[in-house]
């Protein structure tokens, strides 16, 4: 499918809503090398639109894995859920970091799917990255 235009006063917009982090990560575009991308909450792709209210940023390690997911397994329960939505959703409600900053931790349904479906805790090259932010004392985030 076609990448959408969005127009670059609502990019704007998106990026200050969201405070120039990823949604699902909270890695601030500061630390990012790429540019953190706009993304459909829910994809074109499931009949999700180009409006404000269904584009949210994400970094391009995070946007790669969700790709067109909506939902995915707790593994937990084994039960599918809606991933976390962070324009609808207070992320400290559904996730806290582990205690030496370098992994996320799903605390709901919704928290240990997206975890899981988006590797939150468990992709290398974030991982890394994440552990010269400790050591730099960028990461965890507090807010």
């Amino acid at each position: 499918m076609a990448r959408a235009y969005i127009p670059v006063d609502l990019q704007q917009r998106v990026r200050v809503t969201a405070r120039n982090r990823c949604g699902y990560c909270l890695s601030p575009q500061r630390l990012v090398m790429a540019r953190l991308e706009i993304e459909h909450l829910v994809p074109r792709s499931k009949g999700g639109g180009d409006d404000e209210e269904n584009l949210w940023l994400s970094c391009p390690i995070c946007n790669k894995y969700k790709g067109n997911l909506t939902e995915a397994i707790d593994p937990r329960t084994g039960l599918l859920f809606p991933l976390f939505n962070p324009r609808k959703q207070s992320w400290f409600e559904h996730f806290h970091w582990s205690a030496d900053g370098l992994r996320i931790v799903g605390l709901t349904p919704e928290g240990r799917a997206t975890v899981a479906a988006l590797h939150l805790s468990d992709d290398a090259d974030a991982l890394i990255v994440r552990s010269f932010w400790v050591q730099a004392g960028w990461n965890p985030p507090t807010e």
